[in-house]
């Protein structure tokens, strides 16, 4: 019987590392690629080191697709846009979407392989419905890796060929499977921020596009309490770096991009630290079709907040939607991912906060 092949997406991280291990000990025809995003990265070199011996030690072959323009073009370049307009954005989803699953796709496509795999805690589980067979998205069963919000706009199509090795694992488990079967990265720290940012010093980062302009500091009032060094490097329900003293702590309410001022409070109380409803925009649905409205969900309005109840309302545009929270929420911030869950978890979909 012929084996089946799968392509696994492979960072030089134990994650990846141990996907590929699984699924070649399961009996799968594994092959991984490796996609350079970064340039001039000391630990993106590291990785693509890494990668190899990986691949080695499991007799694997190894994929290096260089996609660094485009990368910069796509997702570093989405990155600036969305500071530059005051917003602060998700890249993680960004990437996955245009260029993770994107090039994986692609890749597996030429080559004539039918799977493809990641190392991303996630589960997909899949159920006939009116006779067509359905791929639902849940997180893992490692409650503290809930990658699955990540992967929110990935389709029927994506789902129905990808593996998630680590799906029912949990991170210290997965460590130690790395030991077994030998793998030299199963010490290895998990990446940390934004893997594009090298020093993770996000002002020195976007002075490289983005022009910064200082301006006021206000209160809900109109009083000027200090000085902020540009819009861009704050963020909504954000509380350090705020650089102002007296009865503090002070917290960024909004900002006003026309006058370039900074509006806090250090009222946790105040009407304006939360929202009831917001606007979200972009919206897909993971069965590819717009349930009908309105529908009661839970939501994360960010990565690692908690589910929270909400009703998703009507906006007759179907890319567009009102959210509703039972309870006001603090800190949502625009340009963030807002993400639907359904029943026991499942993904439904979600959108960009607008």
């Amino acid at each position: 019987m012929e084996q089946k092949k799968v392509l696994v997406g492979i960072s030089g991280g134990v994650d990846s590392s141990v996907s590929c291990a699984l699924l070649k000990d399961k009996g799968y025809a594994v092959s991984a690629v490796f996609l350079r995003f970064l340039k001039g990265v000391e630990k993106n070199k590291k990785a693509l080191n890494d990668a190899r011996v990986i691949c080695n030690i499991l007799d694997i072959p190894l994929i290096v697709i260089d996609a660094r323009t485009e990368f910069e073009k796509t997702v570093i370049g989405y990155f600036f846009d969305d500071y530059a307009q005051g917003k602060t954005p998700n890249p993680c989803v960004f990437c996955n979407e245009k260029m993770k699953f994107k090039l994986l796709f692609e890749t597996a496509k030429k080559r004539g392989i039918e799977l493809m795999a990641t190392g991303h805690y996630a589960r997909i589980k899949k159920s006939k419905i009116g006779g067509k067979m359905n791929y639902r998205l849940f997180p893992g069963s490692d409650e503290k890796k809930d990658q699955a919000y990540f992967l929110y706009r990935l389709g029927q199509e994506q789902l129905s060929r990808t593996i998630f090795p680590l799906g029912e694992y949990q991170k210290v488990d997965v460590r130690r499977l790395a030991e077994k079967f030998q793998l030299p990265v199963f010490d290895k720290d998990d990446s940390q921020d934004v893997c594009f940012m090298a020093n993770g010093k996000l002002e020195e980062f976007l002075r490289r596009k983005i022009k910064l302009k200082k301006g006021k500091t206000v209160d809900m009032d109109g009083r000027v309490l200090g000085e902020h060094r540009g819009l861009s490097l704050y963020t909504i329900g954000q509380r350090k770096g705020i650089e102002i003293g007296g009865k503090g702590p002070y917290f960024v309410i909004s900002k006003d991009l026309e006058k370039n001022t900074l509006i806090v409070t250090n009222d946790l109380s105040h009407p304006a630290s939360t929202q009831k409803k917001i606007e979200v925009e972009d919206v897909v649905w993971v069965d590819g079709v717009s349930p009908k409205l309105p529908l009661a969900v839970f939501v994360r309005t960010r990565y690692h907040n908690l589910l929270v109840r909400a009703i998703i309302k009507d906006s007759k545009n179907q890319r567009i939607c009102l959210l509703e929270f039972a309870v006001p929420q603090k800190a949502v911030s625009p340009g963030q991912s807002v993400v639907f869950y359904g029943k026991n978890k499942r993904i439904l979909g979600g959108g960009i906060i607008k």
